[in-house]
């Protein structure tokens, strides 16, 4: 290999002989890094500027810098720039197209930083943009939410435990209750933005550099809130990463829980919802089928978002400090993660709005398996009835309506007052399903009015 050849790659002057074109291919990260050209871009044009300012480049340097990655990032996204694996990665191939364009003051740009420092905070940048378009798509699956809720703050569906009837509640109420789950998954995203907004820029290779940088500036141009204090933590540690990761799992989990209920619900055995056609699919050989695909696909996914999170939990448990060439495996679970969540939220925040429900089937479903038992018992122990008599007196008028094809609300007053003399004809007024819905009127509660408060609060909170 020829000196001409060896100085394609920017490291070469240590080295005699060639890369193995294997060993090239399997240590480059180019193929997947390069999404990340747009944050490379930026963070090199603060750095030049840094540079400037300190008085390391001059001005005129720096100009030809910063107007070589304009037009460099131009290239990219007129799909003209070539990617080469012999140049391992996004930095490298910029650098390389830099100098190539601007001549020598495209071989200064790389003072004072290294690609360990480089790469943080490319990563840094990336994810800080890609959970502001997270936190938004969030938000607009919360806002469908809401808008379902009000829509069916009256609507009653019986709620389950053990997948089995326990009390009638309201529809808006149930979506309510996914609102709450994202507001927390939204909190801890935008709680870990904090920490994935500090600059590692500055930290080289692993102990700092011995040029008069000027680290706030470049933060400042960066729009980080912070710095990395400490050199070698800036450049080694990933933990920003799994931090996101581990919310995103979060997310995912809430997200394929909710999908497993709307395919419950489109089943024909409890047909409660029918889902748009633009978010199903058929069958090869059953003309009849409509398979809820998205939902089914949105929970499957979940499981390769916790994967790359025990993945990256794995790839960082047995690094000592500082960089290793382990952390190249970073990039492609927080991509796919990324991928994932934010494919999964825009196709909820789109499939929402467009179910249709079935009421009557609901409110039929509702009427089963004694919804309004605890009802009963509530309205004992108004009467006097000690809270586990009570118990008892309704298990038995339960196992009564049981043996008879009765729901509690189709008993007679002389059926229903067999079992406990507190009972008047008063009674009927908290069987009815809309009674105990009604009944429920606190914060927190499925009564119609809180539900609606509810929905009034959560706005302003989102406001």
């Amino acid at each position: 290999m020829s000196a001409a050849n060896r100085s394609d790659k920017l490291w070469a002057g240590r080295f005699t002989a060639p890369t193995d074109a294997f060993v090239e291919a399997f240590t480059a990260s180019v193929e997947f890094d390069n999404r990340m050209y747009r944050q490379d871009i930026s963070g090199s044009i603060a750095h030049a500027r840094m540079l400037a300012h300190v008085g390391v480049l001059s001005s005129a340097e720096m100009d030809a810098i910063v107007s070589g990655l304009e037009a460099i990032r131009d290239e990219i996204e007129r799909g003209e720039f070539q990617w080469s694996v012999a140049l391992e990665d996004v930095h490298m191939n910029i650098e390389a197209r830099l100098t190539a364009l601007i001549g020598v003051a495209g071989k200064k740009l790389h003072t004072g930083r290294s690609r360990n420092d480089q790469v943080a905070t490319d990563m840094r940048l990336y994810l800080r943009d890609e959970i502001d378009v997270i936190a938004a798509e969030l938000l607009r699956l919360q806002r469908a939410l809401l808008g379902v809720a009000e829509r069916e703050a009256t609507t009653i569906m019986p709620g389950f435990t053990h997948l089995q009837v326990a009390q009638p509640i309201t529809f808006g109420h149930h979506m309510m209750a996914w609102f709450e789950m994202l507001c927390r998954d939204r909190e801890r995203l935008l709680d870990c933005r904090k920490r994935v907004n500090r600059m590692p820029l500055g930290a080289a290779a692993l102990a700092g550099t011995s040029y008069p940088i000027d680290r706030a500036y470049t933060a400042e141009l960066l729009g980080f809130e912070g710095i990395s204090e400490n050199s070698l933590d800036a450049v080694s540690d990933r933990d920003f990463i799994i931090e996101f990761n581990a919310v995103a799992a979060l997310i995912m989990t809430h997200l394929s829980r909710f999908s497993e209920e709307l395919i419950i619900w489109a089943s024909a055995q409890f047909d409660f919802i029918e889902l748009s056609d633009s978010f199903c699919t058929g069958s090869s050989i059953m003309p009849q089928k409509k398979n809820p695909d998205v939902p089914e696909l949105v929970r499957g996914k979940s499981g390769r978002v916790n994967g790359n999170l025990i993945a990256l939990l794995t790839l960082m448990k047995g690094q000592p400090l500082a960089y290793n060439k382990d952390n190249q495996e970073d990039k492609e679970p927080l991509f796919d993660s990324v991928d994932t969540l934010r494919g999964s939220l825009r196709v909820f925040a789109d499939m929402i709005p467009e179910m249709t429900l079935k009421h009557d089937n609901m409110l039929d479903a509702a009427r089963q398996g004694f919804s309004t038992a605890t009802d009963l018992a509530d309205y004992l122990v108004r009467n006097g009835v000690p809270f586990r008599d009570a118990h008892e007196v309704v298990g038995k008028a339960v196992r009564y309506g049981v043996e008879n094809s009765k729901d509690l609300a189709e008993m007679s007053l002389e059926e229903l007052a067999q079992f406990s003399d507190a009972i008047a004809r008063d009674v009927f007024e908290v069987l009815t399903l809309e009674g105990s819905v009604a009944a429920r009127d606190h914060i927190g509660g499925t009564a119609p009015a809180q539900v609606i408060a509810a929905i009034k609060r959560a706005r302003e909170k989102l406001a």
